[in-house]
């Protein structure tokens, strides 16, 4: 079943659809930090420790290595269900708590006092994060079983340009579904509520995509008698620190959370920093970054199919990171009174255009460097690595902007139309780009040393 070219594209689009429902749900509440400052006392250290919350089981609790160790022991089928079992319980936990606990109400934890809408929101999304990056692994897994040395980049470059169609899809959507429309800008008091019901159905769909799946797989195993699972290839904890000692794995590693961090959390605040520097409405600055992810979805194919024909894997790496600090040092140094609508819209295809970039050359590069049994456990570690950055970096942006616009967050609660200025957070952003572009020419050495063959094609012949 294996050999048969519709059953891999079913089950491509069988994964990537729930991907898209995932990468929806991540970004639900991106566009409305507005919102939640208004109607639930938010600041934007507290935005920001939402976006960080989505990844402290996976990095405190080691749930990401779990969960590798997980998909090599008890196979794709198993972690595929739990993975989209866990990511709905998290998404109706964050609903409960946006929707029926009193927004005036404060919880004080060690000393901090915190929205106790903010707690339960927080622990529904760490929930919610253990699921989706375990389902991040997975798919990735799935896609090399299904399309190892067959159009594997290709794969992998349409599963993540589907899910990056949810990007699009939630910062043209989730405003809509607040409410928020050229006559009411400030959306409905319920509205955060009504945007994170709809992306939790969202998912409900997407776990059953996940389930069909399982039937697919099971029916194709026992056709080929052949089980992503056997006795030889059993995964064992001493060979963590094979890879853990991989130069190349480090590398990678080391790109992907310098890279990340200066994409998703760049996306929680996205929205907020367009409307804040060409002084348009939340609607308006939503539709505009929106754009983003069409770039990217656009791209990604074809570059997995040029690096499943040409590669040259390593090289675009370093051009992605390039791009990736171009776009941000644009977006931080432009003054406001020069930054116009071309100029946001040039430098977020820039951006798009590094989103494609180094996530199609990364992806299909980790089986060239690990061995495949345990290469789920390689993809966790990856993703461990990734979300230790992508947990802080929130933090640390929501800080830095409230640092660098003192006052700004307490006049905005009270009424005032003031805008912040994001020069710091985008400098910060932008020093991530550098460093990438840094690891990336390590890994080129790396590769030239060891001869994985990062810059070759991806297609055996």
């Amino acid at each position: 079943m294996m050999e048969s070219s519709w059953a891999r594209w079913l089950v491509l689009i069988l994964v990537s659809l729930t991907m898209f429902f995932a990468y929806f749900f991540v970004d639900v509440a991106a566009p409305l930090q507005s919102l939640l400052e208004k109607n639930y006392g938010w600041s934007p250290e507290v935005f920001g420790m939402l976006g960080g919350s989505e990844f402290f089981l996976n990095v405190f609790a080691g749930f990401l290595i779990l969960s590798g160790i997980i998909l090599d022991k008890m196979g794709i089928r198993f972690t595929i269900i739990t993975s989209g079992l866990a990511m709905v319980f998290g998404a109706a936990l964050k609903y409960y708590a946006l929707t029926f606990i009193d927004a005036s109400s404060i919880v004080n934890i060690f000393g901090y006092s915190l929205p106790s809408t903010a707690m339960f929101a927080f622990i529904g999304f760490a929930i919610f994060g253990v699921g989706v990056e375990m389902a991040g692994i997975t798919v990735s897994k799935t896609l090399v079983k299904w399309f190892k040395g067959k159009e594997l980049a290709l794969a992998m470059g349409l599963e993540m340009a589907t899910a990056r169609l949810g990007v699009f899809a939630v910062f043209r959507l989730s405003p809509y579904f607040a409410g928020i429309t050229d006559e009411n800008a400030l959306g409905d008091p319920t509205g955060v509520s009504n945007s994170v019901f709809w992306g939790l159905a969202f998912l409900a769909v997407g776990f059953l995509t996940f389930l069909i799946y399982t039937f697919v797989d099971l029916k194709e195993e026992k056709q080929s008698g052949k089980s992503d699972l056997s006795p030889e290839d059993e995964f064992k904890i001493s060979d963590i620190g094979k890879i853990l000692t991989n130069p190349g794995f480090i590398a990678i590693a080391g790109l992907c959370v310098l890279f990340y961090s200066a994409i998703f959390p760049f996306q929680k605040f996205a929205t907020d920093m367009l409307a804040s520097k060409l002084n348009m409405s939340i609607k308006d600055a939503g539709a505009l970054f929106s754009y983003f992810p069409i770039g990217a979805m656009v791209l990604t194919p074809l570059i997995g199919f040029f690096l499943d024909k040409k590669g040259l894997g390593a090289t675009l790496m370093f051009f992605g990171a390039l791009l990736l600090t171009v776009s941000h040092l644009i977006f931080g140094l432009v003054p406001a009174e020069t930054f116009n609508t071309t100029i946001a819209i040039i430098t977020i295809v820039i951006l798009g255009t590094a989103f494609s970039l180094v996530p199609a050359s990364m992806w299909p590069s980790l089986p060239k460097i690990i061995d495949e049994k345990f290469l789920g456990s390689a993809y966790g570690l990856i993703f461990f690595i990734q979300n230790i950055g992508l947990m802080i970096v929130p933090i640390l942006i929501g800080w830095s902007l409230s640092h660098s616009n003192p006052g700004v967050a307490e006049a905005i609660a009270s009424g005032e139309s003031l805008k912040y200025d994001y020069t710091q957070p985008e400098l910060i952003f932008a020093g991530f780009g550098v460093a990438a572009m840094v690891l990336a020419l390590i890994l080129k050495g790396i590769d030239k040393k060891n001869a994985y063959g990062l810059d070759l094609p991806n297609i055996q012949k």
